[in-house]
């Protein structure tokens, strides 16, 4: 009697070994190969991953959206010397990012390579993200200069050693394309979540952003440090590892980063990254100086965000079906295209027009953020199997710190500049009547230069080589390395 395998795939489920050769449809370990390719993950799987991502939204927008106007406006730090600090903070990134990915390809422990740094590192993330929203009694503004880029110094430190990591096991839980979407849809579910509660609950918390509310600031920043910080536990209980990722040969530093680079969907995907999140960030920097200083809106800001946020959410699902409908390069540009068209209507937004006409256009802008959010993400795994491909092993570790760092050189640039420009308009903290050339200067940073940076992402979108074809080609190749090398 033949040996019967269990197949659980969608063409064949009760197969004789003799029947498979017989047949000469596949080798029996090609369909071993691609029962794992095609695995699904479980919704506790999915809901466990992207629940880590909360902490690190609410973070990333925390800072995006409060920390510029705090330095301003709650601090008293002139925005170029409030640009400086967060550049030098930011600045150690371009080091520090390579070198955290190496050492995360290389780590070995029982628990995996990846989720001990997410047990182990929760509590410093927690407190260097607290040390943010301290004002130490300074008066000197090179004091506060040299606090403030100490403090981001360390925060972007501790940032890397848990996202690296996190981001790095995408491609590690599933290697189907779509089902790889359907992951990021859940993780950027918790993204726009935490986004959202970043908006709104801190300005609940604190009021208007002024200097007699810094006690509030920073009771807001342990709140939320303890927060963040907690959903990283459950990333690291509701998840595991692959085995075979996990023994994989150690790389080397130097044959880490050629694999990045040399990885031609890689460079194109971090190119839509760079230019993405840095029309993302300055939107974000630049949004409660538009609303208090252009429209008079400060009271409703809370409102315009939660709108944004809402809409962010709401539309999720529809990216995620667009994406499986054609692929995620097309989503992308369609999405990107979108969104730089409501953000160039901002600079001819006039305050007459009302509160109406911002909650409006914040809606629209909900549905490009959600784009943003799930398919910059979903790109990036694909490549992955070019690098196994084209190497023979896999450098999740390097290029997610490489993306990581791509997120962060967008923050290091789009904030300082727009601080810059804002100083160099002749901008002044909590001026009852800003100058009309400060005010050009906000309605320019919000509208026309995300849009021009939108349009730079698209452009290497166009060009981005990996379709789904091409992916599903990759994994084809990869099986028939495995099935030969089983041999």
């Amino acid at each position: 009697m033949p040996k019967v395998w269990r197949l659980r795939t969608p063409d064949f489920r009760f197969l004789a070994e003799n029947e498979i050769k017989a047949c000469g449809l596949i080798r029996l370990e090609s369909l071993l190969i691609m029962e794992r390719i095609k695995e699904r993950l479980s919704p506790v799987t999915k809901l466990s991953y992207g629940v880590g991502d909360f902490g690190f939204a609410f973070a990333d927008t925390a800072i995006g959206v409060l920390f510029a106007i705090f330095l301003t406006d709650v601090v008293g730090l002139r925005p170029s010397l409030a640009a400086l600090a967060i550049f030098i903070g930011k600045s150690w990134d371009y080091i520090n990012d390579p070198i955290i990915g190496y050492l995360v390809d290389r780590t070995r422990t029982r628990w995996g390579r990846r989720r001990p740094y997410l047990l182990f590192g929760f509590i410093p993330f927690g407190l260097a993200f607290a040390m943010l929203w301290w004002r130490p009694p300074f008066e000197s503004q090179i004091a506060l200069t040299a606090y403030y880029a100490a403090a981001f110094f360390f925060y972007d430190t501790i940032l890397t050693i848990v996202t690296t990591p996190f981001f790095a096991l995408t491609p590690e839980l599933t290697q189907d394309y779509d089902e790889r979407t359907s992951l990021s849809s859940y993780r950027m579910a918790f993204s726009l979540l935490g986004g959202l509660v970043a908006f709104i609950v801190p300005l609940m918390m604190i009021g208007a952003m002024r200097p007699e509310n810094t006690g509030r600031v920073f009771q807001m920043g342990w709140v939320f440090a303890i927060a963040g910080s907690l959903p990283l536990l459950i990333t690291f209980f509701g998840t595991r590892e692959r085995e075979e990722y996990i023994h994989q040969k150690q790389p080397g530093l130097r044959e880490s980063l050629k694999a990045a680079w040399g990885n031609r969907p890689f460079v194109f995907a971090a190119g839509i990254f760079l230019f993405t999140w840095t029309a993302v960030d300055i939107i974000q920097a630049m949004l409660l100086f538009f609303l208090k200083y252009r429209m008079g809106l400060e009271a409703e800001a809370d409102i315009v965000a939660g709108t944004i946020f809402i809409t962010a959410l709401v539309v999720l699902p529809f990216w995620v079906w667009a994406s499986n409908k054609t692929d995620k390069r097309k989503a992308y540009i369609y999405g990107m295209i979108f969104f730089s068209a409501v953000m160039i209507t901002l600079v001819f937004l006039d305050p007459s027009l009302g509160f109406t006409s911002v909650i409006l256009l914040a809606a629209l802008a909900g549905v490009g953020v959600s784009a943003v959010h799930v398919l910059t993400w979903a790109i990036i795994p694909d490549a992955v199997e070019v690098d196994e491909l084209q190497n023979g092993t896999r450098h999740e570790g390097m290029f997610y710190a490489l993306v990581s760092l791509m997120k962060k050189v967008a923050s290091s640039i789009a904030l300082p500049t727009a601080l810059l420009v804002l100083d160099r308009s002749g901008f002044v903290s909590n001026a009852p009547q800003q100058t009309e050339s400060a005010v050009w200067a906000i309605r320019i940073l919000i509208g026309p230069v995300p849009s021009v940076l939108l349009l730079g992402g698209i452009l290497f979108a166009l060009y981005y080589p990996l379709t789904r074809e091409a992916h599903a080609e990759t994994r084809e190749q990869i099986a028939a390395r495995r099935e030969a090398s089983a041999d």
